[in-house]
């Protein structure tokens, strides 16, 4: 079909298809977005005679037919319904974005599994604020779109997070299954930094036998879970009398090994004045919450942009100021759609350093070099010039990826984009007389500081309400105990000792004014379990 085209074009007709393939997408979601709208309606406009049991609801419905019509599970259909009711009435500007082809159905399936849990009174907000930094997106990896989508609904709802955050942490294990061939699966959910500290962990130690060992990676790291649970050091299998790593780190301590993990925070979210998440390494984004209880305990090393001198500048490693800036800057490797860590990635001069003569070009300073992978690395080093990879950086970091027919991938700095302190500051232009968005943006703040006084009173008055509401359904429910009792009995009085008040005359279904529900009992001061 293509034996003519040249490259170019091939990667011309990629990029089509992906484009077609989204407008496709978005016009099956629409289309299954009717359909739950048809069924649902013809699901309520049947009256409910039987059981609640037997009622089949336009989301079921929909799913079925879904499901036998594209040949899915009923996992994956009711999945895709699921996702096109999200486009249609929670995410609609995101969903116009799709059905134009001007994002990709793989960036809105993580925004609509990220925001699942957002509050109906904060989607429209989310949307509009998604759709107007999604076509900036392009070249990003599936990583950098998740922390994206994360800070952002750390942003507009703090609360719902950390609600969410706690009742995970809550369901924290650790589970062994024996398998049937002489193994066992380990599975379980841990916190973010206990996790990313584990890891580590299993990767310096994988990492401290000598260049000898016979062992892949991961059976290393499996060895090492071993050696951790055990309170000692890996060994070598090399055999070799010699080995240089045979003695290798502190037996005292378990894995011998010593672990760092990087987080980045705001220093105000430090002390408790801002609420702008954080970025853990090997993670992602995780909340300011977290961020303070890590710092409980942590090393804190101020990061502020570095000024490199003239000596440092003709000098080919940079210094550990300047290496902690850019990593932290980058996050990730530089290239296209790459998520791999920039704390494991090499420090690549944009315009290569001269070693001849460093006064030539290629300077060590913050906007000639970034982070690469290895693999990314050897790419620009072995298929770079004319008819290869060429990159070029911008001061603010901004990478511009020239691909070897003439493609253009401009992809900016992803810690910038999480910690706009990481960006170079820009002169604030004169405000005007009267600023819109100024104004917009302060009557928005007072709005949201009355909906947070008025929030326990409401919650209070909710509680109430639902406890008058009980108190009249009990009213109701004795008073027809009361009713057969005397079809049952012929005004004969029960002489169970266990209701008694069968036998009181009929109440009036209703409750005075003032009536209020008792207070809610006080949350013990202890953790003890309650008496049997």
């Amino acid at each position: 079909m293509f034996e003519s085209i040249d490259p170019g074009a091939l990667l011309g007709e990629i990029e089509e298809t992906q484009r077609d393939e989204s407008m496709l997408i978005a016009r099956r979601m629409a289309a299954i977005a009717a359909l739950l709208y048809h069924r649902t309606g013809q699901a309520e406009g049947v009256p409910s005679t039987g059981p609640g049991y037997a009622l089949i609801t336009g989301f079921a419905r929909t799913s079925a037919e879904v499901a036998a019509a594209l040949n899915l599970s009923a996992r994956v259909a009711s999945q895709a319904v699921g996702q096109a009711e999200t486009l249609d009435t929670r995410l609609p500007k995101i969903g116009a974005l799709l059905a134009q082809g001007k994002t990709d159905w793989r960036t809105v399936a993580v925004i609509i599994a990220r925001t699942g849990a957002v509050d109906d009174s904060l989607i429209a907000q989310l949307d509009q604020s998604l759709a107007d930094r999604i076509i900036n997106w392009h070249s990003w990896s599936r990583r950098r779109v998740i922390n994206a989508v994360d800070a952002v609904v750390r942003v507009l709802d703090p609360e719902g997070a950390k609600e969410r955050r706690v009742t995970a942490d809550n369901a924290r294990h650790v589970g062994v299954i024996a398998l049937p061939n002489g193994m066992a699966r380990l599975h379980g959910a841990l916190t973010a930094p206990a996790a990313s500290i584990f890891d580590k962990r299993l990767s310096a130690m994988a990492m401290s036998v000598c260049k000898h060992d016979t062992r892949t990676l991961d059976q290393r790291r499996a060895d090492a879970l071993l050696a951790l649970s055990e309170g000692r050091s890996l060994d070598c299998d090399c055999g070799e009398s010699d080995c240089p790593a045979k003695h290798s780190g502190d037996s005292s301590a378990p894995g011998g090994v010593q672990i760092v993990i990087n987080v980045i925070a705001s220093q105000e979210t430090i002390d408790g004045e801002s609420d702008q998440p954080g970025y853990l390494e090997g993670y992602g984004v995780i909340d300011a919450e977290q961020i303070r209880q890590l710092a409980e305990t942590a090393a804190l090393r101020l990061l502020t942009e570095p000024t490199v001198d003239d000596a440092a500048a003709l000098r080919y490693q940079p210094s550990a100021a300047v290496e902690r800036w850019v990593r932290s800057r980058d996050l990730t490797c530089c290239f296209p759609g790459c998520d791999r860590s920039a704390w494991t990635a090499d420090i690549d001069h944009t315009k290569p350093f001269n070693h001849a003569d460093p006064t030539a070009g290629g300077r060590t300073v913050l906007g000639n070099i970034k982070c690469y992978c290895r693999e990314h690395h050897r790419l620009k080093t072995f298929h770079g010039g004319p008819g290869g990879w060429q990159d070029q950086q911008l001061p603010d970091g901004t990478v511009v990826w020239t691909s070897p027919t003439g493609r253009v991938y401009r992809g900016t700095p992803a810690g910038a984009d999480l910690f706009p302190q990481l960006r170079p500051a820009c002169a604030e232009p004169a405000p005007r007389k009267r600023n819109r968005h100024r104004e917009k943006s302060a009557r928005r703040t007072v709005d949201r500081r009355k909906l947070s006084a008025l929030r326990p009173a409401n919650a209070e008055q909710r509680r109430i309400n639902d406890g008058r509401r009980q108190r009249i359904d009990l009213i109701q429910w004795r008073n027809e105990m009361r009713a057969k009792l005397l079809v049952l009995k012929g005004g004969q009085p029960s002489t169970s000792p266990w209701c008694t008040w069968v036998n009181d005359p009929s109440e009036e279904a209703q409750i005075s004014a003032d009536w209020v529900p008792p207070p809610p009992p006080a949350a013990p001061d202890h953790d003890d379990p309650p008496p049997f």
